[in-house]
């Protein structure tokens, strides 16, 4: 079983029974370009108003710098926080924003550059308006990412399931993954009560691999785990 950084190229292969490593294969393709599929159609960057972002929208990473001097950007992207580098990669659309600044442009051309993605986007035309864009968050529609594999999950697919464990004990939800180096690992909320008798929020850590989740189904909103209420 293994589950993939919702937002970066990163894939996340967890640990399975027969004790196979993680490995977060972040920006593990070649750096080839690559030209977005209707290059000539709304070559333009424009303003969006919030009404016009796409629902699924997946913030995936953020413009730090320019690159080179003819309108590129420079983007470190969420490649082990959940939220989807190969799809900086795919996306014909990137949206941007910064405060309360919203605007978006087609994706003309990217690549993986180091650590880093870089990429030309329809407006900028040079290294200085390339610099106007530096702190834009970048996005990307949840629709755009690229195909799993079988028993591969987004972290942001993940997010917000139900976790039972094989008895029908609720666990709580999903509230974020880490990655510990090893594997990744589900953090989980639950509601509790403190010492002083007032509510509060319980945590549990899971490991994401197969000896601990038995199914994700995504259908249903719910993870089952081998995993006691008191562990």
């Amino acid at each position: 079983m293994s589950e993939r950084d919702s937002g970066s190229s990163g894939r996340a292969k967890a640990k399975t029974q027969s004790g196979a490593r993680a490995s977060f294969g972040a920006f593990v393709r070649k750096p080839v370009e690559r030209p977005a599929a209707n290059a000539t159609a709304a070559q333009e960057m424009r303003a969006d108003a919030a009404e016009s972002w796409p629902d699924d929208a997946v913030e995936v990473g953020a413009i730090v710098d320019a690159y080179g001097l003819k309108g590129w950007v420079k983007v470190a992207a969420h490649a082990d926080a959940g939220h989807g580098g190969d799809a900086l990669l795919s996306a014909k659309r990137w949206w941007l924003e910064k405060g309360r600044e919203r605007k978006s442009a087609p994706r003309l051309q990217s690549k993986v550059h180091g650590d880093s993605i870089v990429a030309h986007l329809a407006g900028p035309a040079g290294r200085d308006e390339a610099l106007a864009l530096r702190g834009y968050r970048v996005y990307v529609r949840r629709s755009d990412f690229p195909a799993l594999g079988t028993d591969e999950y987004y972290w942001v697919d993940l997010l917000g399931l139900d976790v039972v464990n094989e008895a029908g004990v609720e666990l709580g939800k999903v509230a974020d993954l880490i990655d510990n180096g090893a594997q990744s690992v589900l953090r989980i909320e639950y509601p509790a009560t403190g010492k002083d008798g007032k509510p509060v929020t319980g945590e549990r850590l899971i490991p994401f691999v197969g000896v601990y989740v038995k199914t994700v189904d995504q259908a249903a909103k719910k993870i089952v785990v081998d995993w006691e209420a008191d562990y």
